[in-house]
C-alpha cells in the first residue's frame, strides 16, 4: 500500500512543479515584442498607465515562473535582458509620476524581483546572470536602467534568433551616437558606464578607447573624460501631446523639485540659515541696527510616496546696536540686554501630495512650540522669538517652462504666538505669497529670482515685501548648496526710511 501512495505523491509533486514553472518559448518573446512596440517610442517609455497594464502583469508572471533548465545560451541571455528591462519599467511605473529612478530607495541594489524562481536585485540580475555568466560587454548597450543617460531602449524584445545581430547593432548605434560619445576639440567625453565597469571593456583607458573604436565610424583619440550621467526618467509622457520630450536638451527634468513629496523610505534634511539685518532711526538719520540669525533645521521621512512626516527646529541669535555696527557681530553669541541666543522652537510637520496627477503640488504643515522663557523680550532681554506656538501651513506648486525654466509658487497660512495675544486671543495671522522664476543652465545649477509679499491680518494692518536673487548647486544627487540675497521692506521701515536685507545660506541632504 505504501508504494502506490508514494508513487501518487511523486506524480502530484511533479505536476505541481510543472504548474509553477514553465519553459520559456516563442510565446514569451512575441508578447514582450508587442508590449515594447506599444509602449516605447524614440527610446522613451510611456510609463503613465502601466502600473495596471495587463500585458505587463502577464509578462512579469511569465518572468517569475520561467524554467530555464533546458534553455540554450541564446534563449537564456535574451530572457534575462528582457526580464531586466521589464522589471525596470514596472518598478518605475508603480511609483509614477517620478523624475528619476534614484528617487526610489535601493532601486538597483536593495529591491528584489522574482526572476525564474529566484529573488534577485536588478544589480544581481545584471552582474551575476549576464555579465559574469556570459561576459559580453554589449549588455551595457541593451540593459536600460530607466534613465536618459542609458543607451535608448528599443521598441522590440530581444529574441534568441536575432540576439547577436541586436547586440551588435545597439553597440554600434550607441558608440556612434554624438550624445553618448561626445567628441570635442581637445578630448572626448564618454559615458560613466565605462568608468563604472572598466573591466568589462579591457580595464585600461587604452583598452576602453580600442573597444569604442571597434564600432566607431570615426575613431576617437586617446584623451578621454567622463560626463555626468543623466538620471532623469526616460519618460515619453502620457501621450496627450504630439510633441515628444527631447531628453538631450532638457536640464529642467533632472532637477530637484521642492514642491514634490519625497518617495517612500526616503529622507531629506535641510538647514536654512537666514541673516536678517535692518537699520532704523528717524526719517533722516539711521541710528540703530537689529540683526537676527535664524537657523531652521527641517527633517522629513517618506512614509509613502504621497505622505511624509518629520519635524522643524529653530535656532536664533539676535543683536541690537548702533547702525554703524557690523551685521556679523550677531555671530558673537551672548545673552545680555542687547544680545541673545538659543534654540527657540521645535515641533512636528507633515507633507502631503494630495493629487496623484499633480506630482509637483504639495501641502506642508508644521506646528512648533516655544522652548524658552520670555522669548518675546523683557526690559533686560531683547526679543528673540514668540512666546507662543506657531502653526505654519504652506501650499507649494511648481511648473516647468520648456527645457530650462520653471515657475515656483507658494502661498502660506501663518499663525504666530498662538494663545499669547490680548486676552489669550490670536496674536498675528499672515498669508505670505512667494513667486520664484528659475533658470537651469545645466542639470546641476539653478539661478533664480524671488519676489514675496505678506499682509498681516491684525487690528493695525502691516505687511512686508522682499525681492532677491539666488543660486543653487547640486554637488551630488544627494547634496545641494543654496545662496540667496533679498532686499526687504515693511510698513515701519518705509515710514522711517529704514533699510533691511537678508543673506541666506541653505544646505540640503537627501537620500531617496
Amino acid at each position: 500500500m505504501k508504494k502506490p501512495i508514494l508513487f501518487i505523491a511523486l506524480v502530484l509533486l511533479s505536476f505541481s512543479s510543472l504548474w509553477g514553472q514553465k519553459p520559456i518559448n516563442t510565446a514569451f518573446f512575441e508578447a514582450a515584442d508587442r508590449f515594447f512596440q506599444q509602449n516605447v517610442q524614440n527610446g522613451l517609455v510611456r510609463y503613465a498607465g502601466l502600473s495596471d497594464n495587463p500585458d505587463l502583469k502577464y509578462l512579469l508572471k511569465r518572468v517569475t515562473q520561467a524554467d530555464l533548465s533546458g534553455a540554450d545560451p541564446l534563449t537564456t541571455q535574451a530572457f534575462y535582458i528582457n526580464a531586466y528591462n521589464l522589471h525596470v519599467i514596472n518598478a518605475a511605473a508603480q511609483r509614477y509620476p517620478l523624475q528619476s529612478v534614484q528617487e526610489v530607495t535601493g532601486f538597483f541594489d536593495r529591491r528584489k524581483v522574482a526572476v525564474a524562481g529566484e529573488e534577485l536585485t536588478l544589480n544581481q540580475l545584471e552582474k551575476n546572470k549576464l555579465l559574469k555568466a556570459f561576459g559580453d560587454p554589449r549588455y551595457h548597450f541593451v540593459l536600460v536602467c530607466g534613465a536618459v543617460g542609458c543607451p535608448p531602449i528599443i521598441d522590440r524584445a530581444y529574441r534568441p534568433e536575432t540576439l547577436e545581430q541586436q547586440l551588435e547593432q545597439q553597440a554600434r548605434l550607441a558608440l556612434n551616437d554624438p550624445n553618448f560619445i561626445r567628441v570635442g576639440d581637445d578630448k572626448t567625453e564618454i559615458s560613466q558606464i565605462f568608468q563604472w565597469y572598466p573591466g568589462d571593456f579591457g580595464g585600461s583607458t587604452t583598452k576602453i578607447v580600442e573597444y569604442i573604436n571597434r564600432y566607431r565610424e570615426t575613431p576617437i583619440g586617446s584623451k578621454i573624460g567622463y560626463y555626468d550621467y543623466d538620471w532623469k526618467l526616460n519618460d515619453l509622457g502620457d501621450g496627450s501631446s504630439s510633441e515628444l520630450i527631447d531628453p538631450t536638451k532638457s536640464n529642467n527634468a533632472s532637477r530637484y523639485v521642492v514642491s514634490a513629496a519625497i518617495p517612500k523610505g526616503g529622507i531629506e534634511a535641510k538647514l536654512f540659515n537666514n541673516l536678517y539685518t535692518q537699520r532704523t532711526g528717524d526719517s533722516e538719520t539711521l541710528t540703530d541696527r537689529s540683526t537676527f540669525l535664524t537657523g531652521l533645521f527641517s527633517f522629513v521621512y517618506g512614509v509613502n510616496n504621497r505622505f511624509n512626516v518629520g519635524f522643524d527646529a529653530r535656532y536664533r541669535q539676535v543683536r541690537n546696536g548702533l547702525a554703524t555696527d557690523s551685521p556679523l557681530a550677531v555671530f558673537n553669541p551672548e545673552n545680555s540686554a542687547v544680545a541673545r541666543t538659543g534654540l527657540t522652537a521645535i515641533g512636528p510637520k507633515v507633507r502631503i501630495a494630495p493629487f496623484p496627477a499633480l506630482k509637483n503640488f504639495s501641502v506642508q504643515s508644521s506646528f512648533v512650540f516655544s522652548t524658552g522663557d520670555d522669548l518675546a523680550g523683557t526690559p533686560d532681554r531683547p526679543y528673540i522669538d514668540w512666546n507662543g506656538a506657531t502653526w505654519w501651513t504652506q501650499f507649494f506648486n511648481d511648473f516647468s517652462v520648456g527645457n530650462n525654466f520653471s515657475i515656483f509658487t507658494e502661498v502660506d497660512f501663518l499663525w504666530e504666538d498662538i494663545g499669547n495675544g490680548d486676552n489669550g486671543n490670536i496674536n498675528r495671522v499672515s498669508t505670505p505669497a512667494t513667486l520664484i522664476f528659475s533658470y537651469f543652465p545645466n542639470p546641476k545649477t539653478t539661478f533664480y529670482a524671488l519676489g514675496g509679499y505678506s499682509p498681516f491680518w491684525q487690528t493695525e494692518f502691516d505687511y512686508f515685501a522682499q525681492g532677491g536673487l539666488g543660486a543653487k548647486y547640486q554637488f551630488t544627487p544627494n547634496f545641494e548648496l543654496e545662496l540667496l540675497y533679498t532686499a526687504f521692506t515693511n510698513k515701519g521701515l518705509r515710514s522711517s526710511n529704514g533699510r533691511a536685507a537678508t543673506y541666506n545660506l541653505g544646505v540640503r541632504y537627501s537620500l531617496f
